[in-house]
């Protein structure tokens, strides 16, 4: 009988990569997956896109509740779009920002490497940076130029503020104010 506890303990001592962040960043992976398996990337992408504007709406909320603010300058928003992500693990740093766009780079995925292979997670940022930009600055177009779930080593995520011929002409989403 003496060798039920040790075995309860050798289970609960065990060295496995499984606590909440893995486990949900791993659901987040596999769910991506299989809708990218079952709609298509871009369907699978549109699903993830409809979560991100939502989170976005609240991201926003939360940090102009906080600065006690109505609305955020293009400052701020860049702002907000590094420390957020800085928030989640994330390592987002201020490439360009002027008053047509924003670039921002990034080292390090909040997703990790959950996010390799899935292009689709990507939406979450696009969306959430769309959102905020859009919501505060009143139009954003959102390009992802590189992306650690398509293979490069870091991302450029472009964010343009206004419908210039260069936002024109490249591929991204667009978002306006609600």
């Amino acid at each position: 009988m003496s060798s039920l506890p040790v075995q309860e303990t050798s289970i609960t001592n065990i060295d496995i990569s499984l606590e909440r962040d893995v486990f949900l960043r791993t659901l987040i992976r596999e769910l991506s997956g299989a809708l990218q398996e079952i709609v298509g990337l871009e369907e699978a992408s549109g699903f993830i896109a409809i979560v991100g504007q939502s989170m976005g709406r609240q991201i926003d909320q939360e940090y102009k509740s906080a600065l006690n603010l109505s609305n955020l300058s293009r400052e701020q928003v860049a702002k907000v779009l590094v420390d957020l992500k800085k928030r989640i693990q994330g390592d987002f740093y201020i490439i360009e920002e002027n008053d047509e766009k924003i670039v921002l780079g990034n080292r390090t995925c909040p997703f990790a490497e959950k996010v390799i292979g899935r292009p689709s997670m990507c939406m979450m940022t696009s969306n959430v940076f769309g959102s905020i930009a859009a919501e505060n600055l009143g139009y954003a177009k959102v390009e992802l130029q590189e992306t650690i779930a398509s293979g490069a080593s870091g991302c450029t995520v472009v964010i343009h503020l206004k419908q210039t011929e260069e936002a024109r002409e490249v591929k991204g989403r667009e978002y306006l104010k609600g």
